[in-house]
Formats: structure tokens, sequence, C-alpha cells
């Protein structure tokens, strides 16, 4: 009887264990930090946004119109906006007053202003007076005229913006504007002039009784030049 012992054969092995997955930790980090500078990034936009429009909420740049301003040279009388006197507004101011020569920079108060819109305007009716006591300012030597419009061009014009100012004298005193209800002197008109219409004006101007040279500056609207007429008054 042996004693010898044969041993088992060892059990066979299957295949290789495949090695375990590596962790994702460095890949959710990614994530995590492209997420942060995401939220970093809005919230600087937002406060760049709120420092120039003043609150949180984004507003439109306002639009922007320039305009062109050009000056009415005031005191200019023979300027772009008039052409030469066209005929003679007698009317009876003859009768008081004489021209002079104005040396081409005015015009004599028998002229006729005519703008380029048709718009004319002229001086008539001249005579002396005295203003009432209840006149600004009363009992006050002037001179009174009317002043005629009279629009020929093709669109209504505003005569509210009618100015007429005086001087006299040789050093050109400033005369006062007489504004008399009593006597028909209420300053302006309050209505437009259609087209195609003329209106006619009272006005009054101090002018002492030695005084004779009068200078007159009539505007017939607020977008016309001034038309400067000049000459004694006797």
């Amino acid at each position: 009887m042996s004693h010898d012992i044969t041993p088992p054969p060892m059990p066979s092995y299957g295949p290789p264990v495949p090695p375990a997955p590596q962790p994702q930790a460095k890949r959710h980090r990614t994530v995590v930090i492209a997420v942060a500078a995401a939220v970093v990034a809005a919230a600087v936009s937002a406060a760049v946004t709120a420092g120039v429009t003043g609150d949180g909420d984004t507003k439109a740049a306002p639009a922007v119109t320039v305009t062109e301003t050009v000056g009415d040279g005031g005191a200019d009388a023979a300027s772009d906006d008039t052409t030469a006197p066209a005929g003679d507004a007698t009317d009876g101011a003859t009768d008081d007053t004489t021209d002079e020569d104005t040396g081409g920079d005015a015009y004599a108060l028998t002229d006729t202003v005519t703008y380029e819109n048709d718009v004319a305007v002229s001086l008539s009716g001249f005579r002396r007076t005295v203003s009432s006591e209840y006149a600004a300012p009363e009992n006050t030597d002037y001179v009174r005229f009317t002043v005629k419009i009279k629009n020929s061009g093709g669109k209504t014009l505003d005569t509210t913006g009618l100015t007429v100012n005086c001087s006299y004298g040789e050093d050109g005193h400033s005369s006062e504007s007489v504004f008399d209800s009593e006597h028909g002197l209420d300053g302006g008109p309050d209505t437009k002039l259609l087209a195609g219409r003329s209106i006619n004006v009272p006005w009054g101007c101090e002018l002492p009784k030695a005084g004779k040279l009068i200078q007159i500056e009539v505007s017939p609207d607020m977008e016309s030049e001034s038309a400067i007429f000049t000459g004694t008054v006797k």
C-alpha cells in the first residue's frame, strides 16, 4: 500500500480583472471653476450696467438733434431778408416828414420795405401830438404814425410778434413807445395776418418839440429782421 498522495490540480483563474475607474474629482472641479467664472463675469457686467444707467435696468442712449442757429443781425437794416424799396407809401406822410439821404443803411420814412416772403412794411400819417394824463408816459410830446403790414405771400404771418423801436436826434436818444387806450394806442395786434391781407397798426414814439430826426425800427414778426426807417418830422 502506497502512501504517496497526489495533490489535486490547482483551480484555473478567469480573465484578469480590469482596473478600477479613476475618480472624477478633477473633472468636477473644472466644471465648478468654469461655472464660478461665468457667475463672476455676469456680476461684473451687471455692475457696469448699473454704474452707467444709475439702476439695474439697461436704458437706450437718448437721440440728440443738433439745430444750427443763425443770428438775426437785429440792428442791420438792409439785410438778406429785405429787398430794395418797392415804391413809396405816402398816405399823407410827406406832409409832416422830410426824407434824407440814408447812406444805404436805412430807408426813408416814406419808403416801403418788402421782404423775401413778400411781406411789405411801410409807415405813414406822421403827426405830432401830446399824450393824455392817463397814457404811458403821460403828458409827453410824441409823434404818432401808422405801421402798415401787407402780406402778399402764401403763408399766414404771425403779427403778434410785431416790434417797433424808436430813437431820435443825431446821438440816438432812446424814445419810449406811447400807450394810450383813449387814442387807440394799444401796442401791437393780437391776431395773425392771413395771406393776401394787410393791417394798419397805430403807433406813437416819444419826440420832444425840439427834436426832428427820428429813427424807427420795425420787425413785422419774430422771424424777420428789423427794417430801419429814418427822416425828419416837421
